[in-house]
C-alpha cells in the first residue's frame, strides 16, 4: 500500500469512528446548547427560595459557558405551583424546585426527604443524603416517575408557627384549623387540629380573616415579610415539625440522561452550592428579623410548653408507625432514616449537642 492510499484510508476510518463516537455521546456537550425550563412552587421574587433557584441557573450557565441555559418560572407563571411535580415527570418542562413532602399524596415516602417531626436537622439531613445512602433511596423511589432528585436548599430549624390564641396545654390545640403540611400535619391531626394545606400566597389572608387559626410558614425572616405578625401575635418555637427541611431540585429523567457527563456534573455542583447558600442565608438573617418582630411589632415569642412537646413527640411515633404499616416503601425508607438518625444523634451527643451545652457554662 502506498503512502497516499494509507493516509486516505486512515482518514476515512477516523471520520467514521468519530461519527460513531459523537452519536454515542449524549447532547454533544462540547457543541450543542441546551435550553431548559425550571418551574418552582415559590411566589415570584420569593427571598432565598426563588433567589437560590435563580442563583443555581446563573451558576450553571456560567460553568457550562452558556451550553446550558435555564429559564426559571415562579409558581403560577407557567403552571400552577403544586403541579410542578407532574410537569417535570411528564416532560412538559425539564426541571422543578419545591419540597418533596408536597407530593405525599403521590409518594408517601417522599416526606422523609423534606423533614420528619423531631427528626434530623439540616446538618444531619445533608449527612444522610450525601454520605449515608439517603440520596440513592430518594432517586430509587422517584425513578418510576421519570425524575432525578437533588438536595437544593434547607431552611434550618423552623419556627413552630403563629397562633391567634396562646397555647398553654395540648387541650388548646383541639379544634384549631392550622396550615401545616407533611407529617407534621398528620401529627397535629392526632392532637385534634384540623390541618390545612395551602400555598404561601393564601396564608396571610386566611389567618387574618380567621379562615385558619394558626399557621406554620418558615422562620422570622420570611414570616416577617409575609406580614403574619399583623394577623397573629403568638409566635411559637421550636419547629418540631420541620427541624431541617430539605428543598428539592427535580429533573426529568430523559432530559438528564441526554446530558453529557460533564454537564451533569456542572448541574450537581451548582445544586450543591445553592443547597449550602440557602441554608447560610437563613442562618444569617433570621435573628435580626426575630428581634424586629419582638421589638417593633410586639410579637409574643413563646416556647411550646413541655407537655405540648411531649404529646406531639408521642403522636409522631404513632404516625410514623401507622404510615409504615400502610406502605412498604414508606417502611423501608423509614427504617433507613431511623437507623441513620439514631447514629447521627449518638454522635451529636458528644459533638454538636455537647458543645452547645458547654457554651451555656
Amino acid at each position: 500500500m502506498d503512502r497516499r492510499s494509507f493516509i486516505k484510508k486512515v482518514g476515512v476510518g477516523s471520520l467514521v469512528a468519530g461519527s460513531a463516537l459523537a452519536g454515542a455521546t449524549p447532547a454533544l456537550a462540547s457543541k450543542r446548547r441546551v435550553n431548559w425550563k425550571l418551574v418552582t412552587t415559590w411566589p415570584p421574587n420569593f427571598p432565598i427560595f426563588h433567589q437560590g433557584v435563580k442563583k443555581f441557573a446563573k451558576d450553571v450557565k456560567r460553568m457550562s459557558r452558556g451550553r446550558i441555559n435555564i429559564q426559571v418560572f415562579a409558581g403560577g407563571e407557567l403552571i400552577p405551583a403544586l403541579q410542578s411535580f407532574d410537569a417535570v415527570s411528564q416532560g412538559t418542562v425539564e426541571m422543578g424546585h419545591g419540597a418533596a413532602y408536597y407530593w405525599a399524596g403521590k409518594i408517601p415516602a417522599a416526606q422523609f426527604f423534606t423533614a420528619v417531626p423531631f427528626g434530623m436537622n439540616a446538618q444531619g439531613m445533608n449527612a444522610w443524603l450525601y454520605s449515608g445512602g439517603g440520596l440513592e433511596l430518594w432517586r430509587e423511589i422517584y425513578e418510576p416517575r421519570n425524575l432525578v432528585p437533588f438536595p437544593m436548599g434547607n431552611t434550618g430549624v423552623q419556627m413552630g408557627g403563629w397562633f391567634r390564641k396562646k397555647i398553654d396545654s395540648p387541650a388548646d390545640l383541639k379544634g384549631l384549623k392550622m396550615r401545616i403540611p407533611g407529617l407534621g400535619g398528620k401529627v397535629m391531626a392526632k392532637a385534634g387540629v384540623n390541618p390545612v394545606l395551602m400555598s404561601g400566597g393564601e396564608i396571610y389572608t386566611a389567618l387574618e380573616r380567621g379562615t385558619i387559626d394558626a399557621t406554620e410558614w418558615v422562620g422570622p425572616y420570611h414570616d416577617q415579610r409575609l406580614g403574619l405578625y399583623r394577623a397573629a401575635k403568638h409566635y411559637y418555637y421550636p419547629g418540631w415539625h420541620e427541624p431541617g427541611p430539605t428543598l428539592e431540585l427535580i429533573i426529568n429523567k430523559a432530559a438528564w440522561s441526554d446530558l453529557a457527563k460533564e454537564l451533569q456534573m456542572i448541574i450537581e455542583t451548582a445544586a450543591a452550592a445553592s443547597n449550602m447558600w440557602m441554608l447560610s442565608e437563613f442562618e444569617a438573617k433570621n435573628l435580626a428579623a426575630l428581634n424586629t418582630l419582638k421589638e417593633k411589632y410586639k410579637v409574643q415569642v413563646h416556647p411550646f410548653p413541655k407537655e405540648v412537646i411531649s404529646t406531639l413527640r408521642g403522636y409522631t411515633q404513632e404516625v410514623l408507625e401507622e404510615e409504615a404499616a400502610k406502605d412498604a416503601t414508606f417502611k423501608r425508607v423509614y427504617e433507613a432514616y431511623r437507623k441513620f438518625s439514631a447514629n447521627n444523634a449518638a454522635w451529636s451527643e458528644i459533638s454538636e449537642a455537647a458543645y452547645a451545652n458547654a457554651l451555656k457554662g
